[in-house]
């Protein structure tokens, strides 16, 4: 039965192509057989098979064809669907689709021996359970026709948005600065004391990015160097950006790469890209049921 519906799903795809008569003799199936099975109304089990379907190339699609099963279960079970995750997986094997998982990072930091660290005020612990806390940064590098293009950003720990970026043709400590001034304009009131932490890039241990911090109240914190996991936010967003984004398209030039993922974080990442680590929500999403609940504890105390 099961060949015989396959055979009868082609002859119906074909039949602008082909007479019945001669697909029924090819796939050795009933011509009165086709017709029956062309009246028969599908049953309501065809009919949910194909809606998912079609919802699950919509999600992935939407996704600029990125998202795996878990995030396609997200958006499915957000739409209103009571499925599985299997079932999704089924699903997207069955369409031929897939989702893309980063590579792992190398690092890429410039160090001088002559600076001094501060201490690693993390410890790997990004997410301390509120906005504010801690922000993470780094460094990544852009190819273009052109030449480079250098990406800082500046990531909120605990709800993973890049609340400050910065993208230029150098990588001066300006490029830094420039990021920290945008994530603490997007703040505004914010903690006496933030963490920022980063690699030891000889911009981040600058004596300007030093006495920048001082000025505005932000505590210093660095990983060891040449260990990426001390550093792993950060590098895990450079290689999402890259993985699903800036590999997946062709450079002409600086500016348009600049404009181009500027708005890929603001737009995609920040506002749309479902985050496992935050409950298949959006940074945005997130960081608006924070304020709520926070909102509501305020009013409760």
């Amino acid at each position: 039965m099961g060949y015989e519906r396959k055979a009868f799903e082609l002859m119906l795809a074909e039949k602008t192509n082909f007479t019945i008569t001669r697909m029924v003799r090819l796939l050795e199936v009933s011509r009165s057989g086709y017709y029956v099975w062309l009246d028969r109304k599908p049953s309501d089990r065809a009919i949910r098979r194909e809606n998912i379907e079609q919802k699950v190339a919509w999600f992935h699609g939407d996704s600029d064809e990125v998202y795996g099963s878990p995030r396609i279960l997200a958006d499915l079970r957000a739409d209103g669907e009571t499925i599985s995750r299997k079932t999704v997986a089924k699903t997207m094997q069955r369409l031929g689709l897939v989702g893309i998982c980063p590579k792992k990072w190398r690092t890429t930091t410039i160090i001088d021996h002559a600076d001094a660290y501060p201490v690693d005020a993390v410890k790997r612990k990004w997410d301390t359970g509120a906005l504010n806390q801690v922000w993470v940064g780094d460094i990544t590098y852009l190819r273009t026709w052109e030449g480079w293009v250098y990406l800082a950003t500046v990531i909120d720990a605990h709800s993973r948005r890049v609340i400050g970026w910065a993208i230029a043709d150098h990588m001066r400590t300006d490029l830094i600065e420039n990021a920290l001034v945008m994530a603490m304009t997007l703040r505004g009131d914010r903690p006496a004391q933030v963490i920022f932490h980063s690699d030891r890039g000889t911009q981040y241990a600058s004596a300007q990015i030093t006495a920048f911090a001082i000025k505005n109240g932000i505590t210093r914190s660095m990983g060891l160097t040449g260990i990426c996991w001390d550093n792993a936010m950060a590098e895990s967003f450079f290689a999402t950006l890259k993985t699903e984004f800036y590999y997946r398209r062709v450079w002409p030039t600086r500016d348009r790469a600049t404009r181009e993922v500027g708005a890929w974080i603001e737009d995609r990442y920040n506002r749309r890209r479902r985050h496992s680590s935050i409950g298949d929500v959006t940074p945005v999403t997130f960081e608006l049921q924070y304020s709520s609940e926070t909102a509501e504890v305020q009013l409760a105390a």
